[in-house]
């Protein structure tokens, strides 16, 4: 008897190339947005790696290929992100441009509203300043 397997978050969300849309979309709000102006200052000039980055981060955090491991080994978030002063509005402005960006994905409204409060409690640990 073959038991069905649950689709991963990755194959709910669509795989690779929706995943690489979400990414995408995600950066270029955070590029276009005033609002968004002081994370974006945190980030190189160039884009690419963290846009690749990125994708390979949450290609494994959703359940599907572990990309970044495989490249670059344990992610360690928080350790990788205290060199950056980060607070409760920089978070803030992270999560802005990825509900954009989540919005902006065709998905069933329950997986997205998931998906965000998953982002926003890791979003949330990576806060290293509370005295903004």
């Amino acid at each position: 008897m073959n038991i069905p397997h649950p689709l991963s978050s990755y194959d709910r969300l669509g795989g690779e190339q929706v995943l690489r849309e979400l990414v995408d979309r995600f950066y270029d709000y955070m590029e276009s947005l005033p609002e968004a102006a002081t994370i974006r200052a945190m980030h190189p000039k160039d884009l690419r790696s963290a846009r690749e980055k990125l994708f390979m981060f949450l290609s494994g955090w959703l359940g599907g290929p572990d990309r970044y491991i495989a490249a670059f080994g344990h992610p360690r978030l928080r350790a990788r992100h205290l060199p950056f002063s980060i607070g409760p509005a920089e978070r803030d402005q992270w999560m802005m441009c990825m509900k954009k960006a989540l919005d902006d994905t065709p998905m069933d409204t329950a997986f997205r509203e998931q998906l965000f409060s998953a982002l926003y409690k890791t979003a949330t640990h990576m806060i290293n300043q509370t005295d903004q």
